[in-house]
């Protein structure tokens, strides 16, 4: 078994993903993830020819964003028709699992150069749903509440209500999960202030090479704990939304599994994931591609790992990913640097600090998706470039990234750097 090398990390601003709203607001998907792959190019000189192989994460594949959107963003991105595309779905995990498919390509020996990243246009993805459910057809891409067979065997509820069953079951309050968000809002600001993220990030431009976006869109520097405490929940009524003529809600569903539960709504828009539009990519090359080409790395792939865990409550998933991608790298929580866990929810954060028992000082130092926002298919990537650039600002050695992700899984991946 080879090694797999990560030579490179590119990112766009995130922009708010809301339909006139934000930047990217009525440009195509593929343009965003053509940008990143142009940017990776341009920036290291390789010959696109040789790319085995571009392994794209989209969650949302439908619309813009279907028709395989690796290939397609490659050839709108100028590469060599010889290269390659594959796009892929594991909802939020998606940039994170084409990462680690793209490692494992390469430590097999199996591909020598590949771009792996993802993308996500929030604004377009919502827009488009909306249409379908206007005119009465079922939005593709969901997590298994409209299989009737499927619900029998594993009721799935909306992601939002399975954040507060998790709050409730674990005993987490909403003025813990408001502190959470507080502190990742304030670490994001001081991220940018300080230009932590300046090495990956990348500026969004039109063909006239005009520049759309150069900065995160989304972060609210000035938000308090009391502007916090003002928001109302935001899953309190979508819980009791009726999905059927049987009265099936999002709450009865998790009451299958959790009979007497009493879920309290803690989340809402100021604690939970910003709904963003995004693209990030990874240039990853095999040990004899290294060798022969003469690159230098930044990182190496340690190990990945991929998790499954209760469909139901969902959001569950990263802290056995974390635990067994350790025991695959032989590692300990107290090897670990730097955490990156994406912030879908913060119960996710705030339960895996508290189950793994490692330090809030070393997990999501410079905010996460909660100040940031989440571009579903695009996240994990961008948490692997922020998690390498900010090992290489503290001259560390090792991160842990891992993310939820729908149907209750979590993929994980632990680099070490060059």
């Amino acid at each position: 078994m080879g090694a797999a090398y990560i030579i490179d990390a590119v990112r766009i601003p995130r922009a708010i993903g809301k339909v006139g709203k934000g930047a990217y607001s009525g440009i195509h998907p593929q343009h965003l993830a053509a940008r990143v792959l142009a940017a990776l190019h341009e920036r290291n000189g390789f010959d696109t020819a040789e790319v085995d192989d571009v392994i794209w994460g989209c969650s949302a594949q439908m619309g813009l964003q279907g028709g395989d959107m690796g290939r397609m963003a490659a050839l709108d991105a100028g590469y060599d028709i010889r290269a390659s595309g594959v796009t892929l779905d594991r909802f939020c995990g998606s940039g994170l699992t084409a990462v680690n498919f793209a490692a494992a390509q390469a430590m097999a020996g199996m591909e020598d150069l590949l771009v792996a990243g993802g993308t996500e246009m929030m604004s377009y993805v919502n827009d488009y749903g909306a249409k379908l459910r206007e005119a009465g057809v079922p939005s593709p891409g969901g997590v298994g509440t409209g299989n009737q067979r499927l619900r029998r065997k594993h009721p799935q509820s909306h992601q939002g209500v399975c954040a507060d069953a998790i709050a409730s079951l674990e005993g987490i309050s909403r003025e813990e999960l408001d502190a959470y968000a507080l502190e990742s809002q304030r670490r994001a600001a001081r991220a940018i202030a300080e230009g932590r993220f300046a090495r990956s990030l990348v500026p969004m431009v039109d063909d006239a090479g005009k520049v759309i976006l150069d900065h995160e869109e989304y972060p609210r520097p000035d938000t308090t704990l009391e502007a916090l405490a003002e928001l109302k929940p935001a899953f309190a009524q979508i819980a009791d939304l009726p999905l059927d003529a049987e009265g099936t809600t999002f709450r009865k569903l998790i009451l299958e599994r959790y009979p007497g539960l009493e879920i309290r709504h803690v989340h809402h828009a100021g604690n939970s994931s910003g709904v963003v539009d995004g693209a990030a990519a990874l240039l990853i090359a095999s040990e004899s591609y290294v060798e022969r080409r003469g690159l230098t790395p930044r990182a190496r792939i340690v190990a990945t790992a991929n998790q499954g865990d209760d469909p139901t409550l969902m959001l569950n998933a990263p802290v056995p990913a974390a635990r067994k991608v350790l025991a695959k790298a032989g590692l300990t929580p107290d090897d670990i640097d730097l955490w990156e866990v994406n912030e879908a929810f913060a119960v996710v954060t705030v339960k895996f600090l508290r189950d793994m028992g490692i330090p809030h000082e070393k997990l999501n130092v410079n905010g996460g998706a909660i100040a940031l926002g989440h571009p579903i298919g695009a996240t994990g990537a961008i948490l692997v470039g922020t998690v390498l650039d900010e090992l290489e600002r503290q001259n560390l050695k090792r991160g842990l990234v891992t993310m939820c992700a729908a149907g209750g899984m979590a993929p994980a991946l632990i680099i070490e750097r060059v």
